[in-house]
């Protein structure tokens, strides 16, 4: 990231080091305090308060249509008014709507409750944070997000196993009242201190006086920014392969362990095996750094999603032979943590710096809406058509969203 011979000196005095570091902190606590918390606690709240686990699952994807309902109003809103302002708002909205969530006592109120958690988590997430490293950093933009996905990868690894603990000790109220403590104390002071300032508005030049070389060169090596209907007609195509994308993550982030169970696993090694998933992202997006930022955002993105119709062909034909299960997770593993930097990297490559914001918040909007709608839709397919054929429908997802990836490359090419 530096060169060896700078110091942390200068290191410290560079806001997109500062940012990434203060803003990598604040994601891992806001998503396994928010977004992964009834990882561990769905089970809890069911058992004490007698509903189904439907209804407690249901409850996380209200909080993602919620998510996907303001999204192009939160991403407008960022542009006006700057991502430090509103991650900071958004950090207290899900504190305040953690602690409220503690005290519900009816159903409605559960559900109500994760509406305002949806708010405060698209305020303060990653589409937010992209944008936040864009603004401080804009000529490294794309090399920030990708430090930042980084940090991400640990939010489940660290939060499950505290939840658990705090759950087993105090129970899963006085829980979710320390994760509120927890996110507020941790990410507020993070986001607002962490994004206090910007690189140097001097062409060329960073912060710490060094230029930001790797950002400007790959500015160059992406191309111009699209205008007018090529700008609509690139938005549209890759709205289509990120809510197709969507829809497969959506299912792989709440029956991952069914999914494998149903390819022949043990519950034991399914659950073993699901949880190399997380360091599968780890190594891809440590491979997206080293290598990937000598490639154009753009082949960047066919690669990773061009692997992910492949590993669900593998998980198809497994037969429950162990390696080509324990193959599929961490190839998709790899595939999902470098689509995340995708769905960052490739609109600022395409679309350029100025209405970044109001970017990913329109492309945000059907991917979280088919995120939250995809592990209902996926039941449904398994109640009707058994696991199979619910396999089989992955498979043509992920190889839609591919083909769909290399249409808009290749068009992208013609009209460059």
């Amino acid at each position: 990231m530096y060169p060896i011979t700078q110091g942390w000196r200068a290191r410290l005095g560079d806001p997109m080091f500062v940012a990434v570091a203060a803003l990598g902190i604040a994601q891992i606590t806001a998503w396994g305090t928010s977004y992964y918390c009834l990882g561990v606690l769905a089970g809890p709240i069911g058992l004490d308060t007698g509903w189904p686990s439907s209804l407690v699952y249901f409850g996380f994807t209200v909080g993602l249509l919620c998510m996907g309902l303001v999204s192009a109003w939160v991403g407008r809103l960022i542009d006006r008014r700057g991502a430090r302002v509103v991650m900071s708002v958004g950090t207290v909205l899900v504190s305040l709507g953690l602690l409220a969530l503690s005290t519900v006592r009816t159903e409605a109120a559960y559900l109500a409750v994760w509406a305002f958690i949806g708010l405060g988590m698209r305020l303060c997430l990653y589409d937010a944070a992209f944008v936040a490293l864009v603004q401080v950093a804009p000529s490294r933009g794309r090399q920030a997000i990708s430090y930042l996905t980084l940090f991400g990868a640990f939010a489940s690894t660290v939060f499950w196993p505290l939840g658990h603990f705090f759950n087993e000790a105090l129970g899963w109220r006085q829980t979710l009242v320390l994760f509120a403590g927890i996110n507020l104390c941790v990410c507020l002071p993070l986001n607002w201190f962490g994004l206090s300032r910007r690189e140097a508005a001097a062409p060329g030049v960073g912060a710490a006086g060094v230029m930001g070389a790797a950002g400007a060169a790959q500015v160059a090596h992406d191309g111009p920014p699209l205008e007018g209907r090529r700008r609509s007609l690139a938005l549209g195509l890759f709205a289509l392969v990120m809510s197709l994308n969507g829809f497969v993550f959506g299912v792989v982030t709440v029956q991952l362990v069914p999914l494998l169970q149903a390819a022949g696993l043990a519950a034991a090694a399914a659950v073993w095996v699901a949880s190399m998933k997380g360091f599968a992202q780890f190594a891809g997006r440590v491979v997206e750094i080293v290598f990937g930022r000598h490639l154009r955002a753009i082949t960047v993105a066919r690669i990773a999603i061009g692997v992910l119709p492949a590993s669900f062909v593998l998980l198809l034909f497994a037969g429950g032979n162990f390696q080509a299960i324990l193959a599929f997770t961490l190839l998709m593993g790899a595939s999902q943590g470098v689509i995340t930097i995708v769905r960052g990297a490739l609109p600022l490559a395409l679309f350029g710096v100025t209405g970044y914001g109001a970017v990913l918040g329109l492309l945000a909007t059907p991917v979280l809406i088919v995120n939250a709608a995809a592990p209902t839709l996926f039941a449904m397919i398994v109640e009707r058509w058994g696991w199979q054929n619910a396999q089989m429908v992955l498979v043509a997802t992920a190889a839609t969203s591919w083909m769909a990836m290399e249409l808009m490359s290749r068009w992208y090419e013609r009209n460059t």
